[in-house]
């Protein structure tokens, strides 16, 4: 079994990955910081320091093209060098994004890519849209998802625009820490229904991410 791609996020109870009005200069949203309180603990023995290990042991990053410019292209190095791969709908001539980072306008492709790039280690995914893009694909395997003890109230969810499809997950690992929960998801692939049945055109939309929003 290779390694899998993974989703990290931190999130509020109510579903929020960042507050309103998130924007440059702002990109974490109004008091979407909150969500982050428990890296001050990234260095501990304790769970926050095993997640954020993890995390930064990743061999390869799929971001999506809005988080990728929010965080300032993370100047071509998200860590260690490791190679970052951008969803993203277009790409304008001469605009080659830095460092290790590339962009990549298929899903399929940037799946197929990343693990590839990553070898023996997993694949980190960044931001709802590029979440939702390879949940809708089939090709999102797990999901880390640091659940924080505050109800945001507004801002940016992390499964807004995922669509009607029912997805069925499995809760393989959960740590408790101080201020989070870390909840490790595997995600329950559906398996396609022969041509003809009821849910065939459905599965092939899901398959294909044809309602796909913007990454």
């Amino acid at each position: 079994m290779s390694p899998p791609i993974r989703l990290y996020m931190s999130m509020s109870l109510d579903g929020f990955i960042a507050g309103p009005d998130d924007r440059e200069g702002q990109e974490l949203g109004r008091d979407g910081g909150r969500l982050f309180n428990w890296l001050d603990d990234r260095m501990s023995d304790g769970p926050n320091g095993q997640v954020f290990r993890e995390l930064m042991a990743t061999g390869a990053v799929i971001s999506g093209r809005r988080t990728f410019e929010l965080a300032g292209r993370w100047q071509g190095d998200h860590h260690d060098g490791v190679p970052i791969f951008v969803l993203t709908h277009r790409i304008d001539d001469g605009d080659v994004p830095p460092g290790s980072a590339q962009f990549v306008t298929d899903v399929e492709d940037c799946a197929e890519q990343a693990r590839a790039a990553a070898g023996d280690r997993a694949v980190m995914v960044h931001g709802a849209g590029a979440a939702q893009a390879l949940l809708r694909a089939g090709l999102l395997d797990e999901m880390e998802i640091h659940l924080v003890q505050v109800l945001l109230g507004g801002g940016r969810r992390l499964f807004d625009s995922l669509g009607p499809d029912h997805i069925e997950l499995e809760l393989v690992r959960r740590l408790e820490a101080r201020d989070v929960t870390h909840l490790r998801y595997r995600v329950r692939h559906r398996m396609a229904h022969p041509t003809g049945h009821p849910d065939s055109d459905a599965n092939n939309v899901w398959a294909r991410g044809e309602h796909a929003d913007s990454w």
